[in-house]
């Protein structure tokens, strides 16, 4: 086991469930199976990535702290917390939760692999870091559904009823996020992957050929399947994101029409709104594709494709978080005054 690893390819634990001829003549080509002369990662590698990974962690529970006890204290003054602050509230205590836990494990499958590596530990840990994946997922969706409804200009009946209604509907809609990603989770806390991969190499009604291709594609549909929660929100986000885009433009092509000349701030702030949505929208898809192939165990646990996903896995929360409080207006007031409060505290 190498130290700073999240988890153990699939191959791993299916090699302790299949006797060895059947291992040997039906291996899943969408695993890669570690070979003999695989080496572990130099201990200065290790090093870097836990260094970078840390860091980033650190940086991510900094700033989604921020953006918590931002809108918490808002909550407490004004006895009431608006729409956007609850979105905002539940997705930065979910990454302040899962970098936190992303850091235990990191520390745990570095200092302790033996303990780590026990089946009822891995397997909690692994539907854990889906729980918290899945939430932090969803509740970006859900920010990026809700300022499509409240900024884009539709006349649609439908449009206009969700802009009427969707203040009301969000709360119920964060919570049924929460239930949705446990009910997720669970197949992972269960190991179902490895159960039914078991159960699929024990059918004995094909030939080999027709039998491996029949497993390779059943199996392909069930991690799909075990993976249907974190496309769901992509498809929400990519959709709320580009129609707000198109709304956007849409509107700067109007006020350019009418202009008179000179430079339009209200344009230039529409500009900035497309940029800001078009990182919003890479980063998240970035997360998700990071996310899928980690989980799926496309790579080898050494390999340089499986330390990316890590790395993109702990970026994304915080690069994703320092643009939020970049781009809300109410994040950034509050960022200036910290600032200010800590440049006069040291030159005090």
């Amino acid at each position: 086991m190498t130290s700073g690893s999240y988890h153990r390819p699939a191959h791993q634990a299916l090699r302790s469930r299949f006797p060895p001829d059947i291992e040997e003549e039906q291996p899943l080509r969408m695993i890669q199976t570690c070979s003999s002369s695989e080496k572990d990662l130099s201990p200065s590698l290790v090093t870097l990535m836990l260094i970078i990974i840390g860091t980033e962690c650190i940086l991510g529970i900094l700033a989604n702290g921020f953006i918590a006890a931002i809108n918490t204290a808002e909550w407490i003054h004004n006895k009431v917390l608006s729409t956007s602050g609850k979105i905002l509230l539940f997705l930065g205590v979910s990454r302040i939760v899962l970098q936190s836990f992303m850091m235990l494990e990191l520390t745990l499958s570095s200092t302790s692999p033996q303990f780590y590596n026990d089946d009822i530990t891995y397997h909690t840990f692994r539907g854990c870091f889906m729980f918290l994946n899945h939430c932090s997922l969803w509740f970006a969706a859900w920010l990026s559904v809700f300022y499509f409804v409240k900024v884009a200009d539709f006349s649609y009946p439908l449009f206009l009823k969700l802009k009427w209604r969707i203040s009301r509907l969000m709360p119920w809609l964060l919570q049924l996020s929460v239930f949705v990603s446990l009910g997720q989770s669970v197949l992972f806390f269960q190991n179902i992957y490895t159960m039914n991969c078991n159960n699929l190499f024990s059918l004995p009604s094909f030939n080999s050929t027709k039998k491996k291709s029949f497993t390779e594609a059943t199996v392909i549909n069930l991690v799909l399947f075990l993976n249907l929660g974190i496309f769901i929100p992509l498809i929400m986000f990519i959709l709320a994101a580009t129609l707000l885009i198109i709304s956007l433009k849409r509107h700067i092509f109007h006020m350019k029409s009418n202009a008179t000349g000179s430079r339009d701030p209200s344009t230039e702030a529409h500009l900035g709104a497309i940029r800001a949505i078009s990182y919003f929208l890479i980063l998240y898809i970035f997360q998700v594709l990071a996310l899928f192939l980690y989980m799926s165990n496309f790579f080898d646990i050494n390999s340089p494709l499986n330390i990316l996903c890590k790395i993109i896995m702990a970026t994304y929360p915080v690069a994703h978080s320092i643009l939020l409080i970049q781009d809300n207006p109410g994040l950034k007031r509050a960022w200036k005054r910290l600032q200010a409060q800590v440049h006069l505290y040291f030159k005090k």
